[in-house]
């Protein structure tokens, strides 16, 4: 049986062993993207959306999984938190996102290797929570979750950001068609654990929901060399040898199989902003 890498402990150093390549595989997909808001835009809108006029200045905002550091960045340049904790699992991800995000003198951030089971973090001390594009590499959400809410202020707010289980199917097309990896239509979601289908309910098990969003976002790569950018180290397939990690190579295989086309796909992102239930306990 096929194991979900994304669920694979053995699989985290392959995965996120260096920044760059998580830099390249997201700057293709962004690179295509034609719609849908930028991800940290939107938690940004839905955390003062829910705070409300008048809100005081945040104190302890904490970005779990937070990768390169993308949505930290936002969450300190347009939140101004006195505090930010960034946290993720994989060194390299951490030093990269110290490099991009940690440049606001005015906001004191700390950035911390830690296990999103088990934060680091006082009971009750953070005022808000992001946990974007992660839960899904947990077997089991429901413990970060409950993580979430047992440091989440009383009054405080949790943006939790998933995919659709279907994210981005026509690309799987693409490597079946090519015969790289003609299974590839049958492989297992990355997003199994927490997707746009499961999230709101999976959040229920701790928290009080109070919306549930999803946005469709488009992408179309202009070609196939663009294509393998993003698929080059994409982990849900299961490539020839030589050609996963190498985009030129992986290229070169796709066009000696394939008509030179451009690729048009999607996937649905879904927001879940949730508080503690009945707010302050």
């Amino acid at each position: 049986m096929i194991t979900n890498p994304f669920l694979d402990p053995g699989q985290h150093h392959d995965l996120y062993g260096r920044a760059a390549r998580l830099a390249h595989r997201t700057g293709a997909l962004m690179r295509a993207k034609t719609s849908g808001r930028p991800v940290p835009e939107a938690i940004v809108r839905s955390l003062t959306d829910h705070r409300g006029e008048g809100a005081t200045q945040l104190g302890l905002v904490v970005d779990i999984g937070c990768g390169r550091g993308t949505t930290s960045r936002a969450l300190a340049e347009q939140l101004r938190p006195t505090r930010m904790v960034c946290i993720d699992l994989a060194p390299a991800l951490l030093a990269d996102a110290r490099e991009r995000a940690g440049m606001h003198r005015d906001v004191r951030t700390e950035f911390v290797q830690a296990d999103f089971h088990h934060l680091p973090l006082a009971d009750g001390s953070a005022e808000s929570v992001v946990a974007a594009f992660c839960l899904y590499h947990s077997p089991q959400p429901e413990r970060a979750l409950a993580e979430i809410a047992r440091v989440l202020a009383g009054d405080g707010l949790a943006v939790l950001v998933t995919k659709s289980l279907d994210s981005y199917r026509e690309m799987d097309a693409l490597v079946a068609d090519a015969g790289l990896d003609p299974r590839a239509e049958q492989h297992e979601s990355l997003y199994t654990a927490a997707h746009s289908g499961n999230l709101a309910e999976l959040t229920d098990t701790s928290l009080e929901v109070i919306t549930t969003e999803h946005e469709e976002h488009r992408f179309t790569f202009d070609g196939l060399d663009h294509a393998a950018e993003y698929l080059a180290t994409n982990p849900k397939y299961h490539l020839p040898p030589g050609l996963y990690g190498n985009p030129s190579a992986l290229a070169e295989a796709l066009h000696e199989a394939l008509p030179e086309q451009p690729i048009t796909t999607s996937s649905v992102i879904t927001y879940v902003v949730a508080r503690h239930r009945g707010g302050r306990p």
